[in-house]
């Protein structure tokens, strides 16, 4: 077992914010992505590497790696390597201490418990205690962030989180299947009614004005109803849109307090 090692499910903002702490506290973390990751809020994205190559998000550096010696070799230059590899099979190739699901996929798309010494779940979808050794609550509010060392997190509830008083308006949803064309790009200023993309030559038009928080990459194969961005009311909030948020870093540190309690426990057993 690689005991300084952490895999992370999923390169987006808030497995970005996971990546964080855990780097900032010496964890050698390798992200597990899709072959062509669709993160809203790319700008604070590690997943962006799979496109770009490296993506640096508040002074980390992300690359793009394609094998083991990659990957040992970004570790050594003091990088977070990002490989496709949606299924996992990473895990087994490297054998962490832990395993992280950020995906928030709002279900399991494949964790469990025998993958590494301590696996977590962020968000609905995971038992503690039967697929995961801990739960983290995702949901906004007083409990975002909780760890759950038995039972699941919130349902999903199908609501955004509330900014400003606007919740499901913010959103911007792919009206057909079908690929998008993008008309602005993250951190445009925005009226209502305005066409942010088109999908087969239909329009998604901004329900409010405000600022593009996140924004898909122009190019990508969405479906009906798939979210595609989203808009921030609060104007004055545009450095916010280039460093992690605070439920990122909420869930980040909770990641991190979870590996540290279990690895306590393995410890003194």
């Amino acid at each position: 077992m690689n005991r300084d090692v952490v895999i992370i499910k999923s390169g987006g903002d808030i497995a970005t914010g996971v990546i964080q702490k855990l780097y900032r506290v010496g964890f050698r973390v390798l992200a597990l992505e899709a072959e062509k990751p669709t993160s809203i809020r790319r700008t604070v994205c590690f997943s962006e590497a799979i496109y770009e190559g490296k993506k640096t998000v508040e002074g980390i550096t992300a690359i793009h790696v394609k094998n083991i010696k990659e990957i040992y070799d970004a570790w050594e230059k003091d990088f977070v390597p990002v490989i496709v590899d949606p299924i996992g099979l990473y895990v087994e190739k490297i054998k962490p201490l832990a395993v992280v699901d950020a995906i928030l996929a709002k279900k399991n798309t494949g964790l469990k418990r025998e993958m590494a010494s301590i696996t977590i779940g962020i968000g609905p979808g995971f038992v503690a205690g039967k697929d995961c050794n801990v739960a983290i609550e995702s949901n906004r509010g007083h409990n975002m962030g909780k760890l759950i060392f038995e039972g699941a997190a919130e349902s999903n509830t199908g609501i955004p989180g509330n900014i400003a008083g606007y919740t499901s308006d913010r959103l911007l949803k792919s009206p057909d299947d079908g690929i998008i064309t993008v008309k602005h790009d993250i951190g445009d200023f925005v009226k209502a009614g305005e066409v942010i993309a088109q999908v087969n030559n239909i329009d998604i038009n901004a329900k409010i004005g405000g600022i593009l928080r996140g924004l898909i990459r122009d190019g990508t194969f969405v479906t009906k109803g798939f979210k595609v961005g989203d808009v921030d009311p609060r104007v004055e909030q545009l450095n916010n849109f280039f460093t992690i948020s605070d439920k990122a870093m909420a869930i980040g540190g909770a990641v991190l307090e979870a590996i540290m309690i279990e690895n306590r426990k393995n410890k003194s057993l």
